[in-house]
């Protein structure tokens, strides 16, 4: 009997036996991508990893050893080694085939390995449990270094930094954003080229990676020296983010909501006549008559070509926000379900959402769909000015989080419902391209797959509370996201919802959080505001003028709605923003060229500082500036680590301070002020401004 499974195709190394097809090949630089398929060949969806790999590194080869059933693929710093392996059924003689996986680097450090057979456990590293009558629910296990620490798979609205010992829903709701790339403490990163719902482990014995029906395993193996180096490769595999519009470097304005056009424009000249600088302010949900009308209500909004004229001129940018729902009572309802442009339900009435009536979303997988909805908001939106879109509800957002029960163009709701986000933000990507604007692209969407970075993706956080608890969680939301390759973050400052304009424990938060948003990406206000208005009610009831319900404005969320003191702390963080431009254009340059993220973790800049690697509470903004937002109530000063040793120095901004590091210091944290310090003396211009 031979039992030599293993060819080689050009680069790539391949095996079959029991029925299964595994093919492993170099993936871009220093990296290899791992299919596996049950009775057919493995082949090549438009997953997260683009098409074409990046060029092998040098020296790309595969070996076979038949005498031995091994065999070995290396391609620059990552070499696989694989060996077939034979069980025997029980004494019936009958040898069933095995292939097992082992990565390493080129000087065979080990970086992780597929689970063993073990013996008389009989173990599968790649499972294939079959779903009768279509495809199968697989999971990979793997042995994983024990004191390794993981970093990414996008936002889990968690206080958690080393996610080794976490197990993840691989999924998206709101205010969870399920990126599926982790890099290891250990020298590689791993992702899961997968967009069905399933789950991870990052166990210490084990970590295994589940989906809940798909036709193949795919994944891919990146080493690097350093976070640095990995990120580096998976932006080539996956995609790099655009190059930043100027608009983006400066601060944000919106609320819930600005229901008409003279509301809106009366803000925008407030700004101005108090001399508060705003690059761009945004026209939230239910400006239109129904979900899915795409366009605006021309009761409210008579002209919006005037008043996105107005608004250019005084230097401001426009944003419109968009929900993929479609109402029935819509006016594009009946020409989208009979062109099979929405998403399906399988069972029972086929409704995505009951929110402010009856609807369902638009199939973002289906090509037809995103060219239909963007020639509906290019027609409606962007030929009056609106100069970027806010594609909420991105998930999306189901009324029951059934994922069995929905069918998309791409496949059913199980084996594709990940990719919706990514897809939906390609739709606008590619219509905004083609209408002339391929260096002026930033949207704002509330959830990303991998690969969303490269049609110009700024993710935020979701609708989080307005507690203190939900500002520290946006610390690590926004370095894991970072970690998962989406670096254009953004949060609601002050949180969602339901924050109080006239309590004292709000304007504190609100404050700490404009600070943290100041220091973050994008610095955006947001948020569903509450006060009791005159009639004792907390939100006012808006009618059109046939007396049909729309949807209530929140209170006030503008700077100058919290006082004289909170408008003056508020105003001077959005001067220091003014005063970061040059540093926030080269980090986001730095960011489209190489996929580094803004925001990270003290162990990124700082891999071999211990202590830097589980801390939650500070981060860098790029380089030079460390950041320690507040994040408990009523303090007035924190301890902040500084990472590094003697040779680190550490210059408070506010006081010229200047620290070693390796040490923790207490430093004062009045409630006008974050500590921030520069590394090495690189202030960028803000020394004494804070």
């Amino acid at each position: 009997m031979t039992l030599l499974t293993f060819h080689t195709d050009g680069h790539a190394l391949t095996w079959t036996g029991d029925g299964e097809y595994l093919r492993v090949e170099p993936w871009g630089k220093d990296s290899v991508r791992v299919r596996a398929a049950q009775m057919h060949e493995v082949e090549n969806p438009a997953w997260a990893l683009l098409e074409e790999p990046g060029k092998p590194s040098d020296g790309a080869l595969v070996s076979i050893d038949a005498g031995h059933g091994t065999a070995e693929l290396r391609n620059g710093h990552i070499m696989v080694k694989a060996k077939a392996t034979y069980g025997v059924y029980a004494g019936a003689g009958y040898e069933e085939p095995r292939c097992e996986l082992s990565f390493f680097t080129a000087d065979g450090k080990p970086l992780l390995r597929e689970a063993a057979r073990g013996g008389s456990l009989d173990l599968h590293a790649r499972r294939f449990k079959p779903i009768i009558g279509g495809d199968h629910a697989v999971t990979v296990s793997f042995e994983s270094p024990v004191n390794e620490r993981l970093y990414g798979m996008g936002e889990y609205q968690q206080n958690v930094m080393d996610l080794k010992g976490c197990t993840l829903e691989l999924a998206h709701r709101n205010s969870q954003a399920s990126v599926p790339f982790v890099v290891s403490s250990a020298g590689y990163g791993f992702l899961w080229n997968n967009p069905a719902v399933g789950s991870v482990v990052f166990g210490k014995n084990r970590t295994e990676w589940k989906a809940d029906a798909t036709r193949q395993i795919d994944y891919w193996i990146t080493a690097g020296d350093t976070p640095a180096a990995i990120m580096e490769h998976y932006a080539d595999a996956t995609g790099h983010a655009p190059v930043m519009p100027e608009w983006g470097l400066g601060f944000w304005q919106c609320k819930l909501r600005y229901w008409n056009q003279e509301q809106l424009l009366k803000v925008a000249r407030e700004f101005k006549k108090r001399d508060i600088p705003l690059d761009l302010i945004v026209i939230d949900f239910f400006h239109w008559p129904y979900m899915g009308d795409f366009r605006f209500e021309q009761e409210f909004w008579p002209d919006p070509k005037a008043m996105c004229d107005e608004l250019h001129d005084m230097g401001i940018k426009v944003m419109a926000s968009v929900w993929p729902q479609v109402a029935i009572a819509s006016e594009n309802y009946a020409e989208m379900k009979a062109n099979n442009l929405l998403v399906r339900a399988d069972r029972g009435e086929d409704l995505g959402m009951l929110f402010e009536g009856p609807s369902q979303f638009y199939d973002a997988t289906n090509p037809s769909a995103r060219e239909y909805v963007w020639s509906k908001c290019r027609q409606n939106y962007a030929d009056y000015g609106i100069d970027a879109f806010w594609l909420d509800e991105a998930e999306p957002e189901y009324g029951t989080y059934d994922f069995e029960n929905y069918r998309y163009f791409a496949g059913s709701s199980q084996q594709v419902a990940n990719l919706y986000p990514r897809e939906y933000n390609r739709g606008f990507f590619e219509g905004q391209t083609a209408y002339g604007r391929e260096d002026q692209i930033v949207n704002l969407t509330r959830c990303a797959w991998a690969g969303s970075q490269r049609y110009g993706a700024l993710v935020w956080s979701g609708d989080v509370g307005s507690t203190f608890a939900d500002l520290k969680a946006q610390i690590t939301c926004g370095i894991h996201m970072g970690m998962a390759g989406i670096p254009w973050f953004t949060t609601d400052m002050g949180g969602f919802h339901d924050g109080d304009i006239n309590s004292d424990g709000f304007k504190e938060l609100l404050v700490r959080w404009c600070q943290f948003s100041c220091f973050s990406p994008v610095m955006r206000n947001h948020g569903d505001r509450s006060a009791i208005q005159p009639d004792g009610t907390m939100k006012e009831t808006i009618v059109n003028a046939a007396g049909e319900h729309r949807s209530s404005s929140g209170a006030d969320n503008e700077p100058w709605s919290y006082g004289e003191n909170i408008e003056r702390i508020i105003v001077k963080f959005i001067r220091v923003r003014e005063r970061m431009r040059d540093y926030m254009r080269e980090l986001f340059d730095e960011t489209h060229r190489t996929g580094h993220p803004l925001i990270r973790g003290l162990f990124y800049e700082f891999p071999d500082d211990a202590a830097a690697a589980d801390i939650a509470d500070e981060y860098m903004l790029g380089a030079d500036l460390l950041v320690a937002p507040v994040v408990v109530e009523g303090a007035r000063s924190r301890s902040v680590y500084l990472p590094g040793d003697e040779t680190t120095s550490w210059t408070d901004l506010r006081d010229g301070t200047v620290y070693t590091g390796g040490q923790t210091a207490t430093v004062d944290a009045a409630l006008d002020t974050i500590p921030v310090l520069a590394r090495n003396g690189k202030d960028h211009g803000l020394a004494g401004i804070l």
